[in-house]
């Protein structure tokens, strides 16, 4: 019996347009990078080397992020987290029954109900800042950490109820009858069948929602009167005086307050995939 020899397979040569577009994609990527880039090279930058133009220092320091601690950062860390995971599961919680009763039921009023939602994103938080302020005035909620969850969560509600709407009315509603033949409840078949396949959508609503609290500066600043219960957006402010900018913590502290953010992309980005098609099976 003759062996029969077989050629080493082939390297796939990726075609010219393929290399154009990636290499396009590299170059808009690197762009949108150098600002981050900058600005973690400018947190381990020397003092006295602050304002020199070169890219890189000759030596890096990198005591800003230890010395940040010290003048309570640590502490409004944390309030931001609040204010930003506090805003997030409000909006969820309220959106998300809002979303799927307007998907599935025809009621009278509800296309004036979804104009008057879309209506809502319309209003700017500056434009209202004065009614907002003498509101939490009148209810004592004035530098409390509630009074910013509620107000970041009333102005990011509309955008959830209007992405999980859509996200519902594009499930067909036939995967929930059978879902009933088999015995479920509605509020079964919610959590089982329809929840999971708008996955994608609440990730959406969530990464929105909880960067758009977390951004948040102009409402913050004018609810806050204390150091102890402002969040990062209010603090990094406080490092740009108005004859000098501490440069180092400012940067020191830009580079943290990523930090959480990115955690939150790296923890729900298999989410969206495995929401496609998690609930139509059985």
């Amino acid at each position: 019996m003759s062996a029969v020899s077989s050629a080493p397979p082939r390297r796939a040569r990726w075609p010219l347009h393929s290399l154009i577009y990636a290499g396009i994609a590299y170059i808009v990527a690197t762009i949108f990078l150098l600002p981050y880039i900058e600005m973690m090279i400018s947190a381990v930058r020397p003092a006295d080397q602050m304002l020199d133009r070169d890219f890189l220092p000759t030596r890096f320091d990198v005591r800003s992020f230890f010395d940040i601690w010290s003048t309570g950062f640590g502490n409004n860390l944390r309030i931001s987290l609040e204010v930003a995971g506090g805003s997030t599961v409000l909006v969820l919680l309220v959106a998300i029954p809002a979303a799927y009763y307007t998907a599935r039921q025809r009621f009278r009023g509800r296309g004036l109900f979804m104009l008057l939602v879309l209506v809502t994103q319309m209003f700017q938080p500056t434009a209202m800042l004065v009614g907002i302020y003498r509101e939490f005035l009148s209810f004592g909620m004035i530098d409390t950490v509630s009074s910013l969850i509620l107000v970041n969560a009333g102005f990011n509600m509309a955008f959830a109820v209007w992405i999980l709407n859509a996200y519902v009315s594009a499930i067909p509603q036939e995967l929930e009858e059978a879902a009933f033949i088999d015995g479920s409840t509605r509020l079964g078949a919610l959590f089982r069948v329809t929840l999971p396949l708008a996955l994608p959508g609440i990730v959406t609503a969530l990464i929105f929602t909880f960067i758009a609290a977390w951004n948040e500066f102009i409402v913050a600043l004018t609810l806050t009167t204390s150091s102890t219960t402002e969040p990062l957006t209010v603090t990094l402010n406080s490092y740009i005086g108005q004859y000098s900018v501490d440069w180092r913590h400012l940067f020191a502290g830009s580079v943290i307050a990523t930090i959480p953010v990115i955690i939150l992309f790296a923890l729900i980005e298999g989410k969206v995939v495995g929401g496609l098609t998690a609930g139509s099976i059985k």
